[in-house]
């Protein structure tokens, strides 16, 4: 390992000012989600409870949007490797109409189905009183965060393309200052200081809803005062018109990533469904998992972002000898990472769970998760790696196989399986489904050493 990085030291160099940007968001990101958690944690194991599972039904939104965007995402990657801006403006503008299409089917969903949807999370053996008490909080709060779905999806829309254009430091910068809002006013609206009204759990999602309109604006204007740096985004809509054939490419591209991210994130969200049976502790502490390892993951889930747009310039300019060489230089290099990330999660599951107010029982509890997860982080890493490399060529189909096929096929039936009928613990539980992951790194390097994904899509020829 290290004579691959000294040899390729200019290569690795390149992929660093890529990732660093977006890890030092995510980092931040998650850093402030765990403060958050920390935060609505003060306010007792119910009201964490409830913030967790709406968090589980937002994050399906949230991948949803991801996905329908990814698909065009790899045709704005490779436009750009290619210097077709034509064709890059053409892809955000059918990001920008995806994305309202998706808005519009959250909004009608959570606001009718809401209470159904987080109600399946309230099957444990729970009192009667604080099933009610979870429900309330959780539909509180998930409300306010509708409100927050609409800048959310004009801010995956501009930043993604961003992001695959090489310009990564603006969503950076937009995305930490958004943070800063949004611990700002989650101290200032969750406890009620410096006379701001104490709104508890409705706090957050007013919090949350303020730091994402502040996210939106930052971008939107940074683009439009800085037109010669962003010159692929400018005059969009001097025609609101998409070639009608690259439309049909693209749909066909990103419905199967569409799907991927929707099942993917649902199915995930039912696992995590299979551990709340075990009861509201398991909840508590699963999410106190989920919100630490969150924070350390970023450092390999940012590889992946960098390895879509440093293979699909590779694969736009026609360069499919490099793509394979760079794809495997990265999926080595991120296993290096994910044993990184073992190292640092062992240590801090001794003392992050311990800043909880909740039980002793529960914040032993997520220690011990937070130790099997270590574990299998350089497989983690390796795996996200493995999905974006299928993915920059196209191969959406393929990548959806690979990712919600195995969630459905494999990760769901296993955790329902030892979570009903083995009577085996949370611990067992969580290791078991995680180390059926192992299966799928066998695949998917498999997948990228066939070379199926080395396909230049936007080229003279197609």
């Amino acid at each position: 390992m290290v004579s691959q990085l000294k040899k390729n030291k200019d290569f690795y160099k390149m992929l660093m000012t890529i990732a660093i940007p977006i890890m030092i968001q995510n980092g931040i990101t998650n850093f402030v989600n765990l403060l958050d958690n920390l935060m609505v944690g003060q306010l007792g194991t119910l009201e964490m409870s409830s913030v967790s599972i709406s968090n589980q039904l937002i994050f399906v939104f949230n991948l949803t949007m991801f996905g329908g965007l990814a698909g065009a995402g790899i045709f704005t990657s490779q436009f750009f490797g290619k210097k077709d801006m034509h064709g890059v403006k053409q892809t955000i503008r059918f990001k920008l109409y995806l994305a309202c299409i998706i808005l519009l089917c959250a909004l009608a969903l959570f606001r009718s189905k809401g209470s159904s949807l987080i109600s399946m999370y309230l099957k444990g053996d729970n009192s009667a009183a604080d099933t009610a008490a979870t429900l309330s909080y959780a539909l509180e709060y998930i409300h306010i965060m509708m409100i927050g779905f609409i800048p959310f999806a004009f801010t995956q829309s501009l930043a993604s393309t961003l992001r695959e254009c090489g310009q990564t430091k603006l969503p950076m910068k937009a995305g930490v200052a958004a943070i800063l809002v949004n611990l700002v006013f989650n101290y200032l609206l969750i406890f009620g200081h410096f006379g701001f009204p104490c709104l508890g759990v409705k706090g957050a999602a007013v919090a949350t809803v303020i730091s994402r309109f502040a996210e939106v604006t930052i971008i939107f204007t940074a683009v439009k005062l800085n037109r010669d740096k962003y010159y692929f985004m400018q005059n969009i809509f001097d025609s609101f018109k998409i070639d009608g054939s690259l439309a049909g490419k693209i749909l066909i591209k990103g419905a199967p990533l569409l799907a991927n991210e929707s099942l993917w994130a649902f199915g995930i969200s039912l696992v995590a469904r299979c551990y709340s049976f075990m009861g509201l502790g398991v909840v508590a502490a699963y999410n106190i998992t989920t919100t630490v390892t969150n924070l350390f993951k970023v450092v390999y889930l940012s590889m992946g972002t960098t390895t879509a747009i440093v293979l699909g310039h590779d694969l736009g300019a026609d360069k499919k000898d490099r793509a394979f060489e760079d794809a495997n230089k990265i999926l080595w290099f991120s296993v290096g990472l994910g044993a990184l990330i073992s190292v640092m999660l062992f240590v801090a599951s001794f003392f992050i769970p311990n800043l909880y107010n909740t039980s002793h029982e529960i914040r032993a509890l997520a220690t011990k998760l937070i130790i099997v997860f270590a574990l299998f982080a350089p497989i983690q890493s390796f795996i996200n790696v493995a999905y974006f490399v299928v993915r920059s060529g196209g191969k959406t189909f393929i990548t959806f196989l690979f990712d919600a096929g195995f969630v459905w096929a494999v990760t769901l039936p296993v955790a329902y399986v030892v979570s009903h009928f083995t009577g085996l613990g949370m611990i067992w539980c969580y290791f078991i489904v995680n180390f059926a992951d192992i299966l799928k790194a066998v695949i998917g390097y498999i997948l990228i050493q066939k070379k199926i994904w080395v396909v230049n899509m936007v080229g003279d020829s197609e």
